[in-house]
């Protein structure tokens, strides 16, 4: 992420790619008391912070963990939390440290699955530097097992492969057969260290299970947690196996909690139109408008512009091509953010006179391309992928057909134009089913008045985890919910709404609870 209000696309790609599903309920089990099991091992443990520099994964993250206003350390974890005398792995954690007088800790989660905490916390610094929640946390981001500077890493594809469109797309339904699914599976389970056993440990209910081992590790009674996006998944998952754990929880851009996966994806590919005809209105009301004059006709000029990039992609100067998928991307992200939609209407400007270069810049900001080429920093996309196959339910090739069917209608800007024969799911072929219950969160607000109060923040406008979501957070948490009138994923402590911050920073730092009527505006 390259700051708060350019951040934005990332905090977008993590909802795009997140998929949430509905089951028979089984909650997960009481947290043990760590001092009579083998875990107080990993919560007793002395976290040694010092320079950030060896912890980048990126071209970005040495830019931003070089600064020194940071330092960083890693904590270990049980691969498997079912044998904890077993092999080990490693969360990485970046510290801003508190200016003031110290609550504690606050952990930060972006998104995706697959986000970057470190590389979030780092591009928010100037917020920890100015801002009251700096004054009284320890800011914590922390890499997710399988992201970033944690280990062991998930490893599937070469930065040279992820530029030819090699990974499959979540919402292109491109996976043609089952030998395709396959190769996805194989080519991870080769790649990343520690094989199968690593590559399947990487699903959430760990990665909650790690957050509780880190909230002990790092000296908190109890958890102070900011997380957007999936990270809302997170959240409210450890909300559930840790009540008693729990001090703050602000959680912004909610998935919607009571939503199968297919239902879920269907809203986001219907907010993605709505936002891209609120997009394409804007843009009529200018020159030369690339999408035209009527904003009902906008769809049509867009596949007519970008259609075409699937047979003949088009040359850039540094020798590269604007594909299809790339200026898919490019736009689709890139419009999670109203501030950003000019920058969107004029790449699409220069595609429409010939010029890809606007608009694959747009595309590698959106999905994390640094300028040397590497892919990384803000999302890990091999990450993103494992942890959605560890948590999502299996489809068939004839469910998953449908239902990219269903999402181009929904959605027909982003329709190729090609009839969607078969496609099949991306994880059809993974090593290890599923490890977490669905539904991911049951009613657990008022549970033995054990869950302190929680803040959901939900945009209206919210093109990646439609607003919808958010009000259900909020209902199942027994929590409070902020309004904010606007377009965007993503708003909590960006430096781009004092209300918000106000109101989040006031939970967090005074454990304040709004109004119940209680709404922000972009």
């Amino acid at each position: 992420m390259f700051g708060a209000r350019s951040m934005l696309p990332v905090l977008g790609l993590a909802s795009l790619l997140l998929v949430g599903a509905c089951a028979a309920p089984a909650r997960p089990p009481a947290p043990p008391e760590p001092a009579d099991t083998a875990l107080a091992q990993f919560h007793a443990q002395e976290v040694v912070f010092g320079p950030c520099e060896p912890y980048a994964s990126s071209a970005t993250d040495e830019a931003l963990y070089g600064s020194g206003r940071f330092d960083c350390a890693r904590v270990q974890v049980p691969l498997d939390y079912a044998e904890p005398d077993g092999p080990r792995g490693e969360v990485a954690l970046l510290r801003a440290k508190a200016r003031g007088e110290k609550i504690g800790s606050l952990l930060v989660n972006p998104g995706g699955p697959g986000g970057s905490g470190m590389n979030l916390v780092a591009s928010l610094g100037a917020s920890w530097d100015t801002g009251p929640v700096g004054e009284r946390f320890d800011v914590i981001g922390f890499d997710p097992r399988g992201v970033g500077a944690s280990t062991p890493r998930v490893t599937c594809w070469t930065d040279a492969e992820i530029d030819r469109g090699v990974p499959p797309g979540p919402y292109r339904f491109d996976v043609p057969d089952e030998r395709s699914a396959r190769d996805i599976a194989q080519r991870c389970v080769q790649n990343t260290p520690g094989g199968v056993e690593a590559l399947t440990s990487v699903g959430s209910v760990n990665v909650v299970q790690d957050m509780d081992v880190l909230r002990a590790a790092l000296g908190d009674e109890k958890l102070s947690y900011l997380g957007f996006s999936y990270g809302s998944e997170l959240g409210a998952m450890y909300a559930e196996a840790f009540p008693q754990n729990l001090r703050a929880m602000v959680v912004d851009g909610a998935v919607h909690p009571e939503l199968s996966e297919p239902d879920f994806r269907l809203t986001q590919f219907t907010a993605w139109q709505e936002t891209f005809e609120r997009m394409a209105a804007l843009c009529a009301t200018g020159p030369d408008c690339a999408l035209g004059t009527d904003p009902a006709q906008a769809t049509e000029r867009f596949q007519d512009l970008v259609r075409p990039l699937q047979d003949r992609p088009l040359s850039t100067a540094d020798g590269r091509e604007l594909t299809y998928d790339d200026t898919i991307e490019a736009v689709t992200l890139m419009q999670f953010a109203e501030a950003q939609w000019p920058v969107v209407v004029r790449a699409l400007d220069e595609l429409a006179r010939g010029r890809g270069e606007p608009m694959l810049a747009l595309r590698d900001l959106a999905v994390g391309r640094g300028p040397d080429g590497s892919y990384g920093g803000s999302l890990d996309i091999d990450a993103n992928l494992a942890t959605r196959c560890m948590d999502n339910p299996r489809r068939t090739a004839e469910e998953h057909t449908e239902l990219g069917r269903q999402a181009f209608a929904a959605a027909p800007f982003l329709d190729p134009g090609r009839p969607l024969d078969r496609a099949h799911y991306e994880c059809e072929a993974w090593p290890e089913p599923v490890d977490r219950d669905l539904p991911w969160l049951g009613g657990v607000g008022g549970v033995d008045g054990e869950l302190p109060p929680t803040l959901t923040v939900s945009v209206t406008g919210d093109p990646g985890t439609p607003h919808e979501g958010g009000i259900a957070m909020a209902r199942l948490l027994g929590g409070s919910l902020l309004t904010v009138e606007g377009v965007q994923h993503g708003i909590s402590l960006l430096g781009q709404s004092e209300c918000v911050d106000e109101i989040v920073g006031g939970h967090l730092i005074d454990l304040r609870t709004p109004p119940a009527d209680a709404r922000c505006s972009l």
